[in-house]
């Protein structure tokens, strides 16, 4: 009898295209293993009609998975890195994280433009806190509204004119296959990407020595150092996925730099930090950067938002 590794997942189109991925990679070191896949559906996939920060609280994309994880009914659950909360349900931990796709964010429009060529007063569709501060930090005169949907479905509504730009996942595009000549890529470290973003988290129990071995198989070091590094400046703000945070590590030979930004959830007030450290130590890295930004005043920013009345 075949040797099973149950993988659980989002029903969403991407969601279904990264647990794919990662079937194919882990089968691929493991020829013998029967990789299954199983589709959930979360909090955040079933309240669409709702703007994500109107829902509040963290695990909105993960919840579910982990409650079939520790009643053992998957092996490991694959998330996009950036929608796992920093701070995990007892007994479970995140076991391996493969290598990472472009990190940066997108500009999407009918006409490829970029930012600073976008006409005044345009209509942009995010669903992000930060992408939002980010834009009328750059552009105050835009008008952000919130969009919610799968990729497809928000590339419909600027097709429909809903919209006259989207702000997106350069990674989720690109495991969609959808990256056309209409999309502008953000350049860091002026344009921070969410802590994460780009890489896939394979979330599984700790005690589980037999799924270790196999996705020891899969593991990135570079994608592991840089966003261990991002994920420790994010649990040391105390801020979850839906707050405006940006942060991107990267690996330079035996070094790891760290640029980070904590935004007012109007856009005003951007509060940047810096930093370069030993790859040995990411976690250091990330708190000492976020030590940095407290320093700056970014805790009153993060308290601001999450005082903030829904809507």
């Amino acid at each position: 009898m075949r040797e099973t590794l149950l993988v659980g997942s989002r029903k969403s189109t991407l969601a279904r295209a990264q647990a794919a991925r990662v079937a194919r990679r882990v089968a691929s070191a493991w020829p013998e293993l029967d990789v299954r896949s199983i589709w959930m559906d979360t909090e955040g996939d079933r309240r669409r009609d709702v703007p994500l920060p109107e829902i509040g609280g963290k695990g909105l994309f993960t919840a579910e998975l982990e409650a079939a994880l520790l009643a053992g009914e998957i092996d490991i659950a694959v998330h996009s890195l950036k929608d796992l909360p920093t701070d995990l349900p007892r007994g479970l931990g995140l076991l391996a994280v493969p290598e990472r796709e472009d990190p940066r964010d997108v500009l999407v429009s009918p006409g490829g433009t970029n930012l600073a060529r976008l006409k005044e007063g345009a209509r942009v569709g995010t669903s992000s806190l930060r992408r939002r501060a980010l834009l009328l930090n750059a552009r105050p005169d835009c008008d952000v509204c919130d969009v919610r949907g799968n990729v497809g479905t928000r590339l419909a509504k600027l097709e429909r004119g809903e919209f006259d730009a989207l702000l997106l996942a350069a990674a989720g595009v690109h495991r969609l296959g959808a990256m056309s000549e209409a999309m502008y890529p953000l350049e860091t470290p002026a344009w921070l990407p969410a802590p994460g973003q780009g890489a896939l988290g394979l979330e599984g129990r700790v005690d589980d020595e037999r799924v270790h071995g196999l996705l020891d198989a899969i593991e990135d070091r570079r994608a592991r150092l840089e966003t261990d590094c991002e994920r420790a400046l994010l649990a040391a703000l105390g801020g979850g996925c839906q707050v405006p945070v940006g942060a991107l590590a990267r690996l330079e030979g035996d070094g790891l730099s760290l640029h980070a930004v904590v935004l007012s959830g109007d856009g005003r007030t951007a509060i940047r930090a810096s930093t370069r450290g030993p790859s040995g130590d990411p976690i250091g890295l990330g708190g000492l950067v976020a030590d940095e930004l407290r320093e700056r005043g970014a805790g009153d920013l993060l308290r601001d938002v999450g005082d903030a009345p829904a809507g």
